[in-house]
């Protein structure tokens, strides 16, 4: 299979000469290239910085951790947070779950340096969208889940849990209803289940030839009592990943930790994530006001 070739436009220099206090392009382990992410801390704050860790989307194959899609979180640092941005292993370097390893690495990483950054090692928020959404679902109902850690990738001696999610129109509902819900919709193309699709890719063969497995990356299938609060936001015109991906998951959620742990906003006759309308301040003040609740219980 031939990878992606989509380009993300980046965020402009503007933006990042911009932020006066950054750290760029650390290694949180050491198994590849990719494992790199990005500080961003405030100015003018008191210590230590409550922690937002953004994970890019681009259908598990390509974006980057300084894509014009983490534009929208940048607005955390006038709100005091500090924003972290992380690459990960795709499709086109490692299969599933390398990518839930990298991203539970870089949580210990963060934790572990949290005293030299000045971070809040008890507050930490992850927020992605699309198949950073994923990751980000798969971190919050997975904290403390030993299959999912890979003590290897460094700093096990720290924890990767995460005290709140935001997921951005991530298809966490499981890979193999995609197709059945973009037909239902009539909106988009019903391409997952192509041997060649994302999924199928990041999966390491077609998904409908390996039910169980993917059952096994969903993130509903790991619903628990204990997981920090998430917030769930999808546009119900959504040709991409269908917005029945977001309402399961939120379904799963509610039923395993109750309606005071998950937070469901779907958007009538908007699409998948990105600008122009996940890039409105409406949008992301929204999540920061999520998120400001959630650190001041």
């Amino acid at each position: 299979m031939e990878d992606f070739n989509f380009v993300i436009p980046q965020l402009s220099e503007k933006i990042l000469n911009s932020i006066e206090t950054k750290y760029l392009d650390l290694a949180y382990a050491n198994e590849s290239d990719s494992q790199k992410l990005d500080i961003y801390l405030p100015e003018n704050v008191l210590k230590p910085y409550p922690v937002i860790i953004h994970f890019h989307g681009g259908a598990f194959a390509f974006g980057t951790k300084r894509d014009d899609n983490f534009e929208p979180m940048l607005r955390g640092l006038k709100r005091g947070y500090a924003i972290i941005s992380v690459e990960y292993r795709m499709s086109g370097e490692a299969r599933w779950p390398a990518l839930i390893f990298d991203a539970k690495a870089a949580v210990r990483f963060i934790r572990a340096n949290a005293n030299h950054y000045g971070l809040n090692a008890d507050k930490i928020a992850v927020w992605g969208p699309s198949a950073g959404g994923y990751i980000a679902g798969m971190l919050g109902v997975t904290n403390r889940n030993p299959v999912f850690e890979d003590p290897g990738q460094g700093n096990a001696e720290y924890s990767s849990e995460v005290q709140a999610v935001v997921d951005w129109c991530g298809p966490c509902g499981g890979f193999i209803t995609m197709d059945k819900y973009i037909k239902e919709n009539g909106i988009g193309f019903p391409d997952h289940n192509a041997p060649d699709s994302p999924e199928s890719r990041i999966m390491g063969s077609p998904i409908q030839n390996i039910e169980q497995l993917v059952y096994f990356a969903s993130p509903y299938r790991y619903a628990n009592k204990d997981i920090p609060p998430f917030l769930i936001m999808h546009g119900e015109s959504d040709p991409v990943v269908p917005v029945q991906q977001s309402r399961f998951f939120a379904e799963e959620l509610i039923k395993a930790a109750g309606t005071d742990k998950v937070k469901l906003l779907t958007y009538p006759g908007k699409g998948h994530h990105g600008q122009p309308w996940y890039d409105e301040e409406c949008i992301s003040d929204v999540v920061f006001e999520f998120l400001d609740d959630v650190f001041r219980r």
